[in-house]
């Protein structure tokens, strides 16, 4: 390593490196079942990225990005819960411009792949369908029910007129390649029974009536009908075989991370792992791949899924969070995706030899008409380095669960275990010059709710998301029981089953207490309450955390205290059975009726202003006016020390928050082996602290001069802490193969005499740089060199 000492780095260090640019072709056609470009056949690489999951004005950035990493095309879902958020009222403004979006993928020279849907889990709250689906009678969604699939068809056709009408499809000249109609359905058809067969192939037959001139796809449908391409989503797909030997190898989804719950760690898949993956897949004659997800984003609102989806959707993507470069994950698959377009028209039209050389090696040759070679040289044992030798063509070293790519078969151009690109440490940073915030506050008014005051009653128990309509996550129940024996209810028990993921309960106007289901399923309440003779209130507050988005009939799950029962039991369990009681119903909150995270005065709200806010205090509002971090980093607020609820700024919802649950520290690790295949528990972070404390704040959510930060805390916080930081680059290294972590050095098998002063001469003061790595620049001779290879290697580390 170079000892930087004190001196300020304000450089990125990079090896020097050379990346053959993608072609990208302007015109398209196609056969039945390949994906033909200027009349050849291409590798493609795509990326997730979900359009409403950030701001227009972080689309262009993320889509170069996308293209500066190599990719050819970017793949998108729409979301029909945002676009016909009631029947036949659209909304395509905005963020919600999807036309615009794929219009901007184009002018950027990339294709698109259009994921209609419409169910598109994704872990997006009810899978992206709307709730009026949900009430409609007689409807069952995903199977062969005729009301559910007139809604379907109705708005996949709208979808794909608008697309036509602004000539999207390839067909017409347009970036979009590729077209899909519903999604994984085949990992549970079988629930369905006979209607789930039929249903698909009338989705099949839908589809296909839309005329769109481009192939549709069906992910995870092993039964597709033709020409329906059926495509696999998952960690590793090597071996998958698409149900028609013409159809095209298409991974829709390799998962390069995974999402979040609350109070879960954080997830990530190594760079090492990612890269394996892809290799592999098209050494077994892959011709697309397609990253879940290149950029995830965040899920602003209330469009998390789950129950229980963090509003962080980071994935641990290539494009993070904030549409920052994840190093060295983005590096490392941009070096990939050069070595295959190397020698991409032997790959699509070569033909293919696998060769077994024992110990799980295997070596797979591509050839040409013209005899040109290309080879893979896989290794999937997850413990043993392979020496292979392979006579002319040379000898090689492939460490253990890697894949060496070799072009011509004699030169190795990219191995999947060495990172080579940098690697970034993010951090956040406050602005020292930025005041403390000053809180104003308001309790959230009861009053109504306490005295059983609602909009509408029942003699029983009702679902929530019913009665919602999912406008927001709180619903209030509320009934009365006449008590004429206080000797048998002055110590009573409060039991509710429920089925909400939150609950809260009052007796008579004071608060009992408040439970939450450790992983969002039913559960039971059970608190002491004492009743007076005579009419006696009892209220309970519902709350939902992200209504279920996956698995099957996942849209008959119920929410809130549906069925019941609630009971009252006294001494000698005499039992009081209320859940065929008189209830009353009220949707939402008064605080959110009244809209008090609006940054505009309203009237007859009058914020507290004392200086002594409420600490810990439940059901309380919060409101601070704060100046927009200077910069052009990514804004995010830091709400540690709050518990549970949602948070505003300048009046636009950047989703909710759990700051409180903790997360688990058992099997606590600082170190990822990539090698073996990869789990959602493995190489996870953060261990025993909050799942998500930090909450993304776009830019375009900012004002120049004045804005406001609201929060709702739902179970009791302290804002003393909360205050705005930046996301920005604090630490850079390269080439830390042989001498430690990024972070955390160590001496190498050799050194150099001059390299210090070789890389500041060429980084310090410059936002960017490169140098060629030569052992005369770096003033190392053939007698210092001690590496087996006989090539020296460079490590750098430099603090911006």
């Amino acid at each position: 390593m170079f000892p930087m000492g004190s001196s300020p780095w304000v450089g990125i260090v990079l090896l020097s490196l050379a990346f053959m640019a993608l072609c990208v072709a302007t015109e398209l056609t196609y056969d039945a079942y390949s994906l033909i470009i200027n009349g050849e056949k291409r590798i493609i690489f795509s990326g997730s990225v979900h359009y409403p999951r950030s701001t227009v004005e972080m689309w262009p950035n993320i889509i170069q990005k996308a293209k500066d990493g190599c990719l050819d095309a970017i793949e998108s879902y729409v979301f029909w819960d945002r676009h016909e958020p009631i029947r036949c009222e659209y909304d395509f403004s905005g963020n919600l411009n999807f036309i615009k979006f794929f219009k901007l993928v184009q002018e950027a020279g990339l294709y698109a792949i259009l994921r209609i849907g419409p169910y598109v889990c994704a872990e997006w709250n009810y899978g992206g369908f709307p709730i009026w689906l949900h009430n409609m009678p007689g409807i069952e969604l995903r199977t062969d029910n005729p009301i559910y699939k007139n809604e379907m068809q109705i708005f996949t056709t709208k979808i794909v007129s608008m697309a036509k009408e602004a000539n999207l499809f390839a067909s017409q000249g347009g970036p979009i390649i590729l077209a899909q109609i519903e999604n994984e359905y085949g990992n549970i058809m079988v629930d369905y029974g006979d209607a789930g067969k039929s249903y698909i192939k009338w989705c099949a037959q839908m589809a296909l009536a839309q005329n769109i001139d481009v192939p549709w796809i069906m992910c995870q449908q092993h039964d597709a009908p033709q020409p329906m391409i059926n495509t696999c989503n998952g960690y590793y797909y090597n071996q998958f075989q698409p149900n028609n030997p013409k159809s095209p190898k298409i991974f829709t989804e390799n998962w390069i991370g995974w999402f979040q719950k609350w109070g879960q760690r954080v997830p990530h898949r190594s760079a090492e792992d990612s890269a394996f993956s892809v290799a592999r897949f098209f050494q077994n004659g892959g011709i697309l791949n397609n990253y879940y997800m290149y950029h995830g984003g965040t899920n602003f609102g209330r469009t998390a899924g789950g129950p229980y989806i963090t509003t962080s959707y980071d994935y641990d993507a290539p494009l993070d969070e904030y549409g920052n470069l994840n190093q060295p994950k983005w590096g490392h698959l941009k070096q990939l995706h050069a070595a295959i377009k190397l020698v991409e028209k032997i790959l699509t039209n070569g033909t293919r030899t696998d060769k077994d050389l024992g110990n799980q090696v295997t070596l797979t040759t591509y050839t040409n008409a013209n005899g040109e070679r290309f080879c893979f040289l896989s290794n999937i044992n997850n413990n043993q380095d392979a020496n292979v030798d392979l006579q002319q063509d040379g000898k090689y070293i492939v460490p253990s669960w890697s894949v060496t790519i070799l072009n011509g078969c004699n030169k190795e151009v990219f191995n999947t275990a060495k990172v080579n690109s940098q690697t970034s440490i993010m951090v956040k940073k406050s602005d020292d010059a930025s005041p403390k915030l000053t809180w104003v506050w308001i309790p959230e008014k009861k009053k109504d709710t306490m005295q059983g005051k609602g909009s509408f009653k029942a003699n029983q128990l009702l679902e929530q998301k019913k009665l919602t309509f999912d406008v927001s996550d709180y619903l209030w129940y509320m009934t009365s029981v006449d008590i004429n024996e206080t000797s048998i209810w002055s110590n009573a028990t409060l039991h509710v089953n429920t089925m909400g993921h939150t609950i809260r309960a009052y007796v008579n106007g004071m608060h009992v207490g408040y439970k939450f289901s450790q992983w969002g399923g039913n559960f039971t309440y059970e608190k002491q309450v004492s009743l007076k003779e005579g009419p006696n209130i009892i209220t309970l507050l519902s709350a939902t955390v992200g209504l279920a988005n996956y698995g099957a009939n996942f849209d008959k799950i119920k929410t809130g205290t549906a069925g019941g029962p609630v009971q009252l039991i006294g001494k000698n369990n005499v039992t009081i059975d209320l859940s065929n009681n008189l209830w009353s119903y009220k949707v939402g909150l008064n605080g959110e009726k009244r809209q008090l995270y609006n940054s505009q005065p309203r009237i007859g709200v009058s914020w507290r202003t004392n200086s002594s806010y409420p600490i810990g205090i439940p059901m309380t509002w919060y409101k601070a006016e704060f100046k927009a971090p200077s910069g052009a980093d990514p804004v995010v607020v830091d709400l540690q020390g709050m518990g549970k609820g949602q948070a505003w700024v300048n009046g636009l919802s950047i989703g909710r928050y759990w700051t409180s649950w903790i997360s688990d520290t058992n099997g606590c690790s600082d170190t990822c082996d990539y090698r073996g295949k990869h789990t959602t528990d493995k190489c996870n972070s953060n261990y025993g602290n909050p799942s998500q404390r930090w909450y993304h704040v776009p830019r375009s959510f900012l004002n120049n001069d004045k804005n406001t930060l609201v929060l709702f805390e739902e179970i009791g916080g302290n804002p003393e802490n909360i205050s705005f930081q930046t996301v920005t680059v604090e630490t850079i290294c390269a080439q830390v193969e042989e001498e430690g972590k990024c972070g955390s050095f160590k001496k190498g098998t050799w050194e150099a005499t001059d390299g210090q002063s070789t890389v500041e001469a060429a980084c310090i003061g410059k936002s960017s740089c490169g140098f060629t790595v030569t052992k005369e620049a770096f003033g190392v001779t053939f007698s210092l060199m001690k590496v087996d290879d006989g090539v020296a290697r460079l490590a750098v580390q430099a603090t911006c």
